[in-house]
């Protein structure tokens, strides 16, 4: 089969996967009398802490039909690998955090598991993933979150340190980890959080978080973003949660993008990675810069897009990203996607070097 064969039909089965993906959507939105069963909800749950094998098949170019092309936007692409594993937990993938050197890594799928790991490298490209650990994520009590009903849709992950906050996005509510005490088998406690984030619709909701560090404008302010909860005029939701000035914010929405993760840099720079699909088109991938200062209580934000990808790009379902710093000084975006624990969709991981 010819190249350009391969490419159409990958293009097909991709378009076939978010078809199904928002079909699944669709009817997961519509009212209903009986909620669906919860063995089916939490069928890729990770149980126990476990070694998982993860191999990598690289990805030498972004966009096939111009193996030449580097240059996206802003972001020129460096590498990227097509995930698979034996594992049936490995998958649903929401959101990642990497360490400074972008070599140690936490993740979280859509079932509520950590994944822990490195990536290995070979002259800056990635070429794998070494020591990947799945547990599942716990509760103040010690147990699974997925044994209480409907907190298993962990789709928001933000570091501080050792604090970490996960977003669940059906129950709209944060826990907060201490990692510490234990790592990836540190209890979650819940985090209080303001009245309107826990009315947000029930799969548009959590979907990305940031924390604030010293020296930045709302320094020790948690910033939560809705996927698709709406104000009054039309614009994505969001929340400063803590911090010197706690309230709420919109983010205006464009071209009917959704929120599905974002980045704070050093520079102030907040970078959100939206998502769109579409029957006709497929999906489509924004990278969007907005500048912290420019966020307070009742704001309306926005910025211009950096990147945008499409179905013609080596995409998926892209929904997590994360920022680290090279020992040249060049900042690395990492991104990655969620399968949906689908065969026609895949878990890819990606990284480009953000230009001037």
């Amino acid at each position: 089969m010819s190249t350009q064969s391969s490419r159409r039909s990958f293009l097909g089965h991709a378009a076939a996967g978010f078809s199904t993906l928002a079909l699944a959507r669709l009817a997961q939105a519509q009212p209903t009398t009986e909620p669906p069963p919860r063995a089916a909800q939490i069928e890729h749950a990770v149980t126990e802490p476990v070694s998982v094998e993860v191999n990598a098949r690289p990805i030498p170019n972004f966009e096939p039909r111009d193996r030449s092309r580097v240059r996206f936007g802003q972001l020129q692409y460096r590498s990227g690998l097509v995930l698979t594993s034996p594992y049936r937990g490995f998958g649903g993938l929401s959101g990642i955090r990497l360490d400074a050197k972008g070599e140690r890594f936490l993740a979280l799928s859509d079932q509520g598991g950590w994944f822990t790991g490195s990536i290995r490298y070979s002259g800056g490209k990635m070429i794998g993933l070494d020591d990947v650990e799945a547990s599942p994520m716990l509760n103040s009590e010690g147990r699974p979150i997925t044994e209480k009903r409907f907190w298993y849709d962990t789709e928001s992950l933000a570091r501080d340190g050792n604090v970490v906050y996960v977003g669940l996005e059906r129950v709209n509510q944060i826990l907060r980890f201490d990692f510490a005490k234990g790592g990836t088998r540190a209890r979650g406690e819940v985090l209080p959080t303001p009245p309107a984030l826990r009315k947000l619709p029930s799969n548009k909701g959590l979907e990305a978080m940031v924390v604030v560090p010293k020296g930045q404008p709302l320094a020790g302010t948690l910033v939560a973003f809705s996927e698709r909860g709406l104000d009054a005029d039309g614009n994505l939701v969001a929340f400063l949660i803590g911090g010197p000035s706690p309230g709420q914010f919109s983010v205006r929405r464009t071209e009917k993008f959704d929120i599905s993760d974002a980045v704070l840099l050093p520079s102030g720079e907040l970078l959100i990675l939206e998502r769109k699909f579409s029957w006709f088109t497929g999906i489509n991938i924004r990278i969007r810069s907005i500048p912290l200062k420019s966020i307070a209580p009742g704001a309306l934000v926005d910025g211009p897009a950096l990147f945008a990808a499409d179905l013609g790009h080596e995409v998926d379902n892209m929904e997590g990203i994360d920022a680290h710093v090279t020992p040249e000084g060049e900042t690395v975006l990492t991104m990655v996607s969620d399968d949906n624990f689908s065969m026609l969709q895949r878990t890819l991981l990606l990284q480009f070097t953000l230009m001037e």
